[in-house]
């Protein structure tokens, strides 16, 4: 009888630690959903942003941003103390935008290729914040669509932004996309896979 009881712990220890295993899987799923469709936002406001249609030239790099110039990285942390460096790229002439969070609330910046800063992009923090959208929510176009192209795919996380943009993220198999749709919940694209960020102040 007490081996039937040590089994039974054991059991049902090990129930427990599964059940805890996928919760944490699923959290970490969705924290990292949230984040590269935040990125994904992010990337596509630097493109859209006026001051860099005007200032910069052909189409925008990713740039690793561990590898920024110094003098950049030190305009940062002597302007705005409490920022984190978010996402980076370049243009075709080497000018470079930095995308930053600032308690919360994301800009970006333009430098010329030697770091000296130029300005910030004018309309960035309005087309990069997302809203969360509540996966009920979403218009039954989006899902409708998803649901025809993405077969298999879950709904991790959505958001839209000031112009009624939906980012939304799916997991297909162990991959996280984000797909992009117009506010009238038309599909727009599927936006290049973001890779999660490093964080450096």
């Amino acid at each position: 009888m007490k081996n039937y009881w040590i089994a039974l712990v054991i059991l049902i220890g090990t129930c427990l630690m599964s059940c805890n295993r996928e919760d944490l899987a699923t959290s970490t799923s969705t924290e990292e959903a949230a984040e590269v469709m935040t990125l994904s936002a992010a990337r596509v406001a630097v493109a859209a942003d006026s001051v860099t249609k005007q200032k910069c030239k052909g189409k925008l790099t990713a740039v690793d941003i561990s590898t920024l110039p110094s003098a950049i990285t030190t305009y940062i942390q002597q302007t705005y103390p409490t920022a984190t460096i978010k996402l980076a790229a370049s243009d075709e002439k080497g000018n470079l935008i930095v995308g930053i969070t600032v308690d919360n609330k994301p800009k970006a910046l333009l430098f010329t290729a030697a770091g000296v800063f130029v300005q910030e992009l004018s309309h960035y923090q309005k087309k990069a914040k997302l809203t969360e959208v509540a996966l009920a929510d979403l218009p039954t176009s989006i899902t409708t669509y998803i649901t025809a192209h993405y077969a298999g795919a879950t709904l991790e996380k959505a958001g839209k932004n000031a112009d009624g943009v939906y980012f939304v993220a799916i997991k297909s198999g162990n991959s996280i996309k984000v797909l992009r749709f117009d506010a009238s919940g038309t599909f727009v694209e599927e936006l290049a896979k973001e890779a999660r960020p490093k964080k450096r102040h």
